[in-house]
């Protein structure tokens, strides 16, 4: 279900990109701009001037509102839920449980949101959305720089000075943050929209492979960069804690379950109590999302009652 926008104008299919070769495409995100403290960059950060769109299903938009969370940026940054199945009309606001009302211009679809701020926007209509409520524009929708806005951006308006991309550790951030997002985060979808044999189980090879290195790198340390928490570890987080339950079965990725990872295990565990973090988390809206959205890899819409809780 869902469709894309095209000149301006909402076209009612399912727009999946693939190459010759029949691989999944991934579409870059369309609005790049940023937030910064100093407000240099045209947009400073300002307490209620922002307001955040997105999905609890969508593990892209599940990591912006965990960073919202972590930095206690709630008071500062509104926050509105789409319904968790796409339907022929995109993402919608509905008053299904666990979502709430666009608030802040009332919009029925997200869509509305990327024509306000490009009336002939031709792409699709994706969460996380960044929202400047005195510009009405968008700012951002890339989820990966959404998330750095938020661990520095808006540290004067919060008393929690967490910082999660610590300079001394980005590289090593950015270098598991590349080969996570290409593998593991982009790498069931890789799996579960291929649209060949063959690029289905490259993407499957991929996601394993890493998995595997990630378990050996886990059996040295804690987290992925040492005994400290950061952004790779919530990268990761946001698709390890849907795969038994969506990515397994859904996108045909069943060569092993994360639970049989004894290390990748404890991490989402671990990364699961941390204080905030389990309040993110609707399993409801993440299984409904997926078997009922894409219905033409569950035609019978049916959602699995499994698996059962970890804690």
């Amino acid at each position: 279900m869902g469709g894309h926008l095209e000149s301006g104008v909402w076209k009612r299919d399912e727009f999946t990109a693939r190459s010759s070769a029949g691989e999944f495409i991934r579409r870059e995100s369309r609005f790049r701009r940023w937030v910064t403290a100093d407000g240099a960059s045209g947009f400073a950060a300002a307490p209620g001037r922002y307001h955040l769109y997105v999905s609890l299903a969508c593990p892209w938009a599940h990591r912006t509102v965990i960073f919202l969370k972590l930095k206690r940026l709630e008071s500062a940054v509104s926050l509105s839920v789409v319904d968790p199945v796409i339907r022929e009309d995109g993402w919608e606001f509905s008053d299904a449980d666990g979502c709430t009302p666009d608030t802040v211009n009332g919009f029925r679809y997200l869509r509305e949101a990327y024509l306000a701020a490009e009336r002939e926007y031709t792409g699709r209509v994706t969460v996380p959305v960044l929202w400047d409520r005195q510009k009405g524009t968008i700012v951002n929708n890339e989820s990966s720089e959404i998330i750095r806005m938020f661990n520095s951006a808006f540290d004067a308006f919060t008393p929690e000075k967490a910082d999660y991309y610590p300079g001394p550790l980005r590289p090593a951030i950015d270098e598991l943050n590349a080969r996570i997002y290409a593998s593991v985060n982009n790498g069931v979808y890789r799996c579960g929209f291929a649209g060949s044999q063959a690029a289905y189980e490259r993407a499957f090879d991929d996601l394993f492979a890493t998995l595997d290195d990630l378990e050996r790198r886990l059996g040295r340390s804690r987290f992925l960069t040492g005994d400290a928490i950061t952004e790779a570890d919530w990268r990761l987080f946001t698709t390890v804690l849907r795969f038994d339950a969506v990515y397994y079965v859904h996108f045909k990725c069943n060569l092993r379950r994360i639970a049989e990872y004894p290390n990748l295990w404890r991490l989402l565990r671990d990364l699961r109590r941390v204080p905030g973090v389990a309040e993110t988390i609707n399993m409801d809206h993440i299984k409904r999302h997926y078997y009922l959205s894409h219905r033409h890899l569950n035609p019978s819409g049916l959602v699995p009652k499994g698996p059962a809780p970890d804690d």
